[in-house]
């Protein structure tokens, strides 16, 4: 399903209150009910919200949304993010690139670069970096989810612990005010903290809609990466928390307005 820019945002604000209202919406966009109600169907039969009387709600903050659905969403800010991350990774780097559309992004944004060696844990970026010449990729063993093509599992935490690499990418599901990264399954949390222990420069990549979601593990804090790009950040503490210690916030969508 593509997504609308005002479905974007329905998501968007669901996920920030916990539910929406139709006759709310219809006044926020300037539409009719009836718009409203055939986005809040679509996205229900996208299994992004559920629907209610009134209504929709966003799923519980325990369970994450389905690949081809999160893929949908901010879909031209991660592309944004994933140019700006490139850009920080120089020709003739060794990198660590994470589970996550997001980190996907990056990696489609790397083909021209030249003479990488990049190690993943994530199924779908080791077949788009794999037929360029110039990028040798190796692929963490271990279980494969099948939700997203992720390879969890201390096998692949083991597998990540062999390497010191120069750069790290990684996401996460949900970023707290407190500066808190957060994700659902804790299989894949453990491979992201062997990434970041293992890496000289991590570089987190995730959309501003992070902000307003929740998740249950702890992959670290924010304090812990040394640069930080989103799309955009208005949220006070984080960038705070970034000129605190030293994390250079990079806003993608920001520098293309």
């Amino acid at each position: 399903m593509f997504l609308t820019d005002r479905q974007t945002h329905i998501v968007a604000l669901a996920k920030s209150a916990g539910r929406v209202f139709v006759e709310e919406l219809a006044g926020r966009f300037s539409v009719t009910p009836q718009t409203i109600r055939k986005d809040l169907n679509d996205l229900c039969d996208a299994q992004l919200l559920t629907r209610i009387h009134g209504g929709a709600t966003f799923p519980s903050g325990t369970e994450n949304v389905k690949y081809d659905q999160r893929r949908q969403i901010a879909a031209t800010e991660k592309l944004a993010i994933g140019i700006a991350a490139a850009e920080l990774i120089p020709d003739n780097a060794s990198l660590f690139i994470n589970i996550g559309t997001t980190t996907e992004a990056v990696g489609e944004a790397l083909v021209r670069h030249r003479e990488l060696m990049v190690i993943t844990n994530n199924i779908n970026v080791a077949n788009r970096l794999r037929v360029i010449d110039d990028i040798e990729v190796v692929i963490a063993g271990g279980v494969v989810r099948q939700s997203d093509g992720g390879i969890v599992g201390e096998a692949a935490v083991d597998f990540i612990r062999q390497f010191k690499v120069d750069y790290a990418v990684i996401g996460a599901s949900a970023i707290d005010a407190d500066g808190a990264l957060l994700d659902y399954d804790f299989r894949e949390v453990k491979v992201a903290q062997a990434i970041i222990a293992n890496a000289r420069h991590v570089i987190l990549v995730a959309d501003s809609t992070k902000f307003e979601r929740t998740a249950p593990v702890r992959i670290g804090q924010i304090s812990q990466v040394h640069t930080f790009i989103t799309d955009r950040c208005d949220v006070a503490s984080i960038r705070n928390i970034c000129q605190e210690n030293g994390v250079a916030l990079v806003e993608a969508a920001k520098g293309r307005e």
